[in-house]
Formats: C-alpha cells, structure tokens, sequence
C-alpha cells in the first residue's frame, strides 16, 4: 500500500445537513405548499403532499455547558424524536411531526428554563463574539453585554409585536 493510500482523509468544509433533517422536512425539501404562525416561536410547514411538520424554536445562551445541552437534547428526544437543530443565532429548533406534541415541547422548555420565541416580528436572538477575551471590540458584544441587552429584550423575543415594515406606510 501506498503511502498515499495510507493517508486518513481531511474532512473539509461543514458536513451534509440532509443527513440530520427530520424524515419529513427532508422528503419534502422544496415542495413546501405554505408556512403558517400559530404563536410566537412556533411554525408550521405544510408541503405539496398535505404532509405537516412543526417547528419550535427557543433561545440558548450562546456558550452552552453540558448540562444544558444534555437537558435539550433529552427534550429533543421525548418530544421531538432527537431531530434538533441550531440556528445561526443560537437559538434551537426542534422539527415535530404531530401537533399534539407541540404544546408539551414547549411546557418543557419552559419548564427547564428556556424561552420559546424568535420569529416572525421579533428581537432575535443577539449573538456576541466567542472570543471576547482578546477580541479588539468586546465593548460592544462581549457577552457580558449580550447578556444584559437580552435581559432587557426578553419579551421582544417572546412575542412577536416588533414594527414590520411590511405594515408600515410609508409616505411617497
């Protein structure tokens, strides 16, 4: 064998997400009839097939100890049969294929602390940089301060009563 041959491949770039997507989301990637926004943190796709899916997103802090991340994932496993994802904001979603679900997913998380929100006409989650102990600007998003700015902001995640533009009319 060559040494060539010998080598261990370097893996490059981000893994596929197909392989982690709900059954559901991935049978109907593209074919999404509509999305409805029952409640804050809550949105149903409906495919072309009739097919539903729910998803619920919660806000994380963004460094999370394991702790915390073992007690989301054992929500995503009773709840959400482990399909859980992490948005670029940090928030968690997790895909449920039946609406009676939803509701006690969210009393969980509740439960445990974590707020369901963040979509629609919301305060996103606010992201801070992961290295704040020698980065040149953490005055402005360290995430002592991040932390404070959500404190402050909790409730503009929580529901969804932000300005959208789509509703404001603007003069000509």
């Amino acid at each position: 064998m060559s040494k060539k041959e010998m080598r261990t491949p370097i893996e490059t770039g981000a893994p596929d997400g197909f392989q982690y997507m709900h059954p559901t989301m991935r049978k109907n990637f593209g074919q999404w009839k509509y999305h409805e926004h029952p409640r804050p943190g809550v949105l149903l796709h409906v495919a072309n097939s009739g097919e539903e899916i729910w998803t619920v997103r919660a806000g994380t802090q963004r460094i999370l100890d394991v702790f915390s991340l073992r007690t989301l994932w054992d929500i995503g496993d009773e709840y959400a049969d482990g399909y859980v994802r992490f948005t670029i904001r940090s928030n968690i979603e997790y895909m449920v294929k039946d609406k009676e679900k939803v509701e006690p997913l969210i009393a969980a998380l509740e439960k445990e602390g974590f707020i369901v929100g963040g979509t629609k006409n919301s305060v996103a989650m606010i992201s801070h940089t992961q290295g704040w102990l020698h980065c040149d600007i953490p005055g402005t998003d360290a995430s002592g301060v991040v932390k404070a700015m959500m404190d402050e902001l909790i409730d503009e995640f929580r529901n969804n009563e932000m300005p959208s533009l789509n509703n404001i009319m603007l003069p000509d």
